[in-house]
């Protein structure tokens, strides 16, 4: 099954990131209190609030040519909660935000808010609260050696919204060498990308000097 992949239109509202820790509480010999004790790391928490917007009124949204805000939610759906046929359950995720973020997890919520329609009762302004556990599976770890991997030939279809320094950090774990990237597919802008133009991403020694 082919790796699916969202790309949030606009930069989340907020994140949240929650560390909890597992204790065990008793009371101690001759105290009223209770004695803490350490039982186990518990599970790290990402919450993301977003925005899926169809007013055209948002300035720096970024969503596919002509998608409306229900196929955007759909396909948000598809690529965090569609049951995979291989393993029967959903998908291990990998969420990345610019050099902030790099969480392997998997759902476990979504709040999805419709605030805004259209006369026809359309949704045209969607709130989305998503909350994804941590979760270091063998399969993540190799999804994401496979996406880090400076070793392997990638190909990537560019979409309207995509920028070629965040393409460049989801290959090599860095977006620093996406002046290299663009030298090598022959792009006159590393900004004004041509929507479905297949971007090259090549095996290449990290220490050459990408100015």
């Amino acid at each position: 099954m082919k790796d699916a992949m969202f790309t949030v239109p606009i930069n989340p509202e907020s994140f949240i990131k929650n560390v909890k820790v597992e204790l065990e509480t008793r009371s101690a010999t001759g105290s009223s209190g209770k004695d803490p004790k350490f039982k186990e790391a518990g599970k790290e928490e990402l919450k993301l609030d977003f925005i899926l917007d169809g007013t055209g009124t948002m300035e720096g949204y970024f969503a596919k040519k002509n998608a409306t805000v229900s196929e955007s939610l759909a396909g948000f759906l598809k690529c965090v909660n569609d049951i995979v046929p291989e393993t029967h359950r959903p998908p291990f995720l990998i969420i990345f935000w610019g050099s902030e973020i790099k969480f392997s997890c998997v759902l476990s919520s979504a709040d999805i808010n419709h605030t805004l329609f259209d006369p026809k009762g359309f949704p045209i302004r969607v709130k989305i609260s998503a909350t994804f556990v941590g979760y270091n599976s063998p399969e993540a770890q190799k999804a994401l050696s496979k996406i880090n991997s400076p070793d392997l030939t990638h190909y990537k279809k560019i979409d309207a919204s995509d920028r070629l320094d965040l393409a460049t950090y989801h290959i090599y774990n860095d977006s620093k060498y996406f002046l290299q990237i663009a030298k090598v597919n022959n792009l006159v802008s590393t900004r004004n990308l041509k929507a479905n133009t297949n971007i090259y991403f090549p095996p290449f020694d990290k220490n050459e000097n990408n100015g």
